[in-house]
């Protein structure tokens, strides 16, 4: 008998969406993948279809407008909300006549037992195939949007005022809702606590009180201002300033010079982005689920935009849920709160140690159990000879 197969198909529409896909798939394939067949897809892409190519590449513009222009970002998403589930699922997905039908043919064609999804497309997508198979859905942001309460078997959220707001509508129970950690990256856990032994293995000074700052993948957003105001300033300060996709961004902080006191670093997109959230003393950037990262570490957030309603209601879940974070959407005022910071530590201390206090709240391997009893409970005949 043929192990069932395990679906976890990857979508950027903003980068939240991918790493807690990436962070489920590692667990699950270590624990239970001698059980089952695991199949990773950059499912808008591998098929070469232009049409899927196209609607992902709309959703990441639609994300880059959010950031550009917050208040249509908030528009759009309010709109979202006065909608139903089928009604705002429609106009987002199905609406794409090209894309919706392509995006059924390529989930047919994978031909998948089960799908676990962190975006609500490849959901929709199982969701109307002819035969269809167990679905199950993680939602990465504060609050369950009507995207993300389209029916799926099993669905996962890692925010308690969610979790509780969802479980007042007639559409969850304890048994299709979830409350699970922060799917956060694996190798997060790998890292030392160490700042001083981070920043040496990084080539960064070990004594400067160190900032981080990061508008998402794009690296659209309030960075540019900030940044040119910190380098200017002359007291021994590291800023890492990470641009993304953003190469214009990047290309710009690279024709600066600042003081001989500030060590500047811009950065494009890296992979090593879990390291210098380590190293750091600080996050600085817009709301979104970044915000797991420094808080994490232990370093508290200065958010500096929220460009939708999904982002105001991450940043209220880490400013009164976690405690670890505020807002401060000046950058003037941003970069003279940085330097009270700097000048006394101590000052943050309430917020570092909210943010340590919420480190049992990440991790994926309760989701991935989830995910198991669920396919065990689903499939019991071909577990159990397959096992």
């Amino acid at each position: 008998m043929r192990k069932i197969r395990v679906l976890f198909p990857y979508v950027e529409a903003g980068f939240g969406h991918i790493m807690p896909m990436r962070s489920i798939e590692d667990t699950f394939r270590k624990k239970y993948g001698d059980r089952v067949e695991v199949i990773s897809s950059d499912f808008f892409n591998e098929t070469g279809d232009r049409s899927l190519i196209r609607y992902e590449r709309m959703m990441s513009s639609q994300v880059k407008m959010y950031n550009r222009f917050p208040v249509f970002g908030h528009f759009m998403t309010f709109a979202d909300e006065m909608s139903g589930p089928a009604v705002s699922s429609f106009f987002t997905v199905r609406f794409f006549r090209k894309a919706y039908r392509k995006g059924v043919e390529h989930m047919q064609e994978l031909s998948a037992d089960v799908i676990f999804s962190t975006h609500w497309a490849t959901n929709y997508y199982a969701r109307h195939l002819k035969e269809k198979p167990m679905t199950v859905m993680y939602c990465p942001d504060a609050e369950l949007n009507q995207l993300f309460s389209y029916p799926s078997d099993l669905t996962m959220i890692s925010m308690p005022f969610g979790y509780k707001k969802a479980l007042e509508t007639k559409r969850f129970d304890t048994d299709n809702l979830k409350y699970v950690p922060f799917l956060i990256r694996n190798e997060a856990f790998e890292i030392s606590s160490d700042k001083r032994e981070i920043r040496k293995k990084l080539g960064l000074p070990e004594d400067n009180f160190t900032v981080i700052l990061a508008e998402g993948g794009y690296g659209i957003g309030k960075i540019k201002e900030i940044c040119k105001r910190l380098i200017s300033e002359h007291i021994p300060l590291t800023v890492i300033a990470v641009c993304g996709k953003n190469e214009k961004l990047l290309e710009y902080f690279g024709s600066l010079v600042p003081t001989k006191e500030v060590t500047f670093v811009p950065l494009g997109f890296t992979e090593r982005i879990l390291e210098y959230q380590a190293a750091s003393d600080i996050f600085c950037g817009k709301s979104g689920n970044i915000l797991a990262e420094p808080t994490f570490f232990g370093n508290p957030t200065i958010i500096t935009n929220c460009t939708s309603l999904i982002e105001k209601k991450i940043a209220r879940h880490y400013i009164e849920t976690v405690g670890c974070a505020f807002i401060e959407f000046s950058p003037k005022k941003t970069v003279e709160t940085i330097m009270e910071f700097a000048a006394d530590p101590a000052r943050m201390l309430t917020y570092k140690k909210a943010a340590l206090d919420y480190h049992g709240n990440f991790g994926s391997e309760a989701a991935a159990e989830l995910l198991w009893k669920a396919i065990a409970e689903r499939f019991p005949d071909q577990i159990t000879r397959n096992g």
